[in-house]
């Protein structure tokens, strides 16, 4: 019995499981957000975390010297009012500086081109250190502009320019809170406004970002502190007006720069209340709807997308530990209505000179918030002073005059007798003096050619039959005229008289030097038949003698 088979293969059952898997998991998905919490060590991100995640702050994050790791990370999920759904996984990464060491590790952890459309930017400032407020705004919006634009390529282009359609969304369809209900029949109006003056000129990537400045409960106590200690310090004299300007001035600052990035400015104390409504904010930003295609003519325009953290909190610039500012709310408008005298344009101008490193002394932003907020950090001790060495040419030189003034600077006057020194002669060409002869060298020298070798005068050499027992007898070592070693020229009976002056002694030494150069290439006498010539009888001896005389 045959089995009939169909003619249609069918598919594999594995595929049609997977695909089963995938649309339930994909229906069933949740969401992932992460926040960039960027801020210098000590100034309370731990708080904003823990507040953030719902996590209880751990024992050893509550010591305020607890040093950050490179890259901090913690996550946790949101979950509905009733407890019962989770809406969406949030992570949190903490960068403890602006520093390039840190910050190029974070594109490795989250790369734009994946993560761009689900971080939010949360900057932390100090109150306990106001003085910093620009400098350090400025240091991570700059490198938040940096890391958003990527590698460049034509994907992280479209989804920036994704992402500034649907921030420049918000902020032109932004609406106060209200708690009177909208008509159900109530429709956005085709016709939108344009932005205001100074709002969104930067943060081309459309990133969420809001500033939060921590421990503002301390700006109130900062007007009793001595110099140099925490918060506003002795910035101001008391409360009073002075103590309102100035912190006017510095909220009025930072609303400005805010409003160029489309960013919100929230102030936040250990109060739970404040770290809640910058809870609900953030997520109300994460989960921003996109902005609506356009629609085509003809056709009734797209509703609006319906974001999931609705934010009822109404906006606050009164309540100086509690300040709320979100973004779209904000114009030029509103800042300077805060105080008078306070000039936003100029402001902003200034900001853009700085970044476009243009500014000259007094003109940029820094310098502006320097004379409104004096330094009162911890300086460093000063360095010493410049030690600026002595060239080495002067030095030589002025060590060179001295010692030119010291009579024993030349070192071969070690080796001279002090008391030949006056009557040793000076003269190049001549008998030398006995300060000349004191080395050791050179008066052994001299003994050895006394004893060791026989010389005589020229003439009695050249013609040896003029050779007399009395020219053998006498000591023919150094020529007549020389002085003996250990003698100076004044001890041979001629006072007054200096080798130099007298012809005989250039003769006489150059007879000597003669009669050394005649014996070197003389042939020795045997020493039997010099013994015989000494030995001959007395007769013949007296006999030449009185021949020759």
């Amino acid at each position: 019995m045959e089995i009939s088979r169909s003619s249609t293969p069918e598919a594999p059952p594995q595929d049609l499981w997977s695909s089963i898997l995938d649309s339930v998991s994909k229906s069933r998905s949740i969401p992932s957000k992460q926040i960039l919490l960027l801020g210098q060590p000590s100034t309370g991100k731990s708080t904003l975390v823990s507040a953030l995640l719902q996590k209880p702050l751990q024992d050893e994050h509550k010591d305020v010297n607890m040093s950050d790791f490179a890259i901090g990370y913690d996550f946790a999920d949101v979950r509905d009012d009733a407890d019962e759904d989770t809406l969406a996984r949030l992570s949190v990464y903490t960068i403890p500086s602006a520093s390039p060491t840190y910050t190029s590790l974070l594109p490795y952890f989250l790369p734009p081109k994946q993560s761009l459309p689900h971080t939010l930017v949360m900057i932390v400032l100090d109150w306990t250190r106001p003085w910093s407020f620009i400098e350090e705004l400025q240091a991570w919006l700059q490198w938040v502009e940096m890391w958003a634009k990527g590698d460049g390529s034509h994907e992280m282009e479209m989804t920036r320019e994704e992402g500034r359609e649907r921030l420049q969304y918000y902020l032109q369809h932004y609406t106060e809170p209200s708690t009177d209900p909208l008509p159900a029949n109530s429709t956005l109006s085709g016709t939108v406004l344009p932005l205001g003056q100074g709002t969104f000129t930067h943060n081309s990537a459309g990133i969420p970002i809001i500033v939060a400045c921590t421990k503002a409960d301390l700006i109130d106590e900062g007007s009793d502190m001595a110099a140099g200690a925490s918060g506003m310090g002795s910035m101001v004299k008391g409360k009073g007006g002075e103590w309102e300007e100035r912190t006017d001035g510095v909220m009025q600052a930072l609303r400005t720069i805010c409003l160029k990035y489309g960013a919100s400015l929230f102030y936040t104390t250990t109060v739970p209340s404040t770290l809640q409504v910058l809870r609900k904010y953030a997520l109300h930003a994460l989960f921003m709807p996109p902005a609506p295609s356009p629609a085509a003519s003809g056709t009734d325009p797209q509703a609006p997308i319906r974001n999931i953290f609705p934010f009822s909190h109404k906006p606050n610039t009164l309540d100086r530990d509690r300040i709320v500012v979100p973004a779209g709310w904000d114009s030029w408008g509103k800042i300077s209505v805060m105080r008078e005298g306070f000039d936003a344009r100029s402001w902003g101008e200034a900001w853009e000179r700085d970044l476009a490193d243009e500014h000259s002394e007094g003109d940029g932003a820094k310098s502006l918030y320097a004379a409104l907020v004096l330094d009162q950090g911890i300086k460093p001790p000063p360095l010493p002073p410049f030690n600026n060495p002595t060239p080495e040419q002067a030095f030589l030189a002025k060590n060179y005059d001295e010692n030119a003034k010291k009579p024993d600077r030349d070192p071969r006057e070690a080796f001279r007798n002090p008391t030949d020194i006056t009557g040793a002669s000076a003269g190049v060409v001549g008998p030398l003096g006995s300060s000349s002869f004191n080395l050791p060298a050179v008066e052994r020298a001299l003994t050895e050619m006394e004893t060791g070798i026989i010389g005589a005068p020229v003439s009695a050499q050249s013609d040896p039959s003029k050779r007399t027992s009395r020219n053998l007898v006498a000591p023919l070592g150094r020529p007549a005229g020389l002085a003996p070693v250990g003698t100076s020229a004044a001890a041979t009976g001629s006072p007054g008289a200096s080798p130099t002056d007298s012809p005989v002694s250039h003769d006489v030494l150059q007879s000597f030097f003669q009669s050394l150069l005649v014996s070197k290439g003389r042939t020795t006498t045997p020493p039997n038949n010099r013994n015989a010539a000494t030995e001959k009888p007395n007769g013949s001896g007296n006999g030449t003698q009185e021949g020759d005389a």
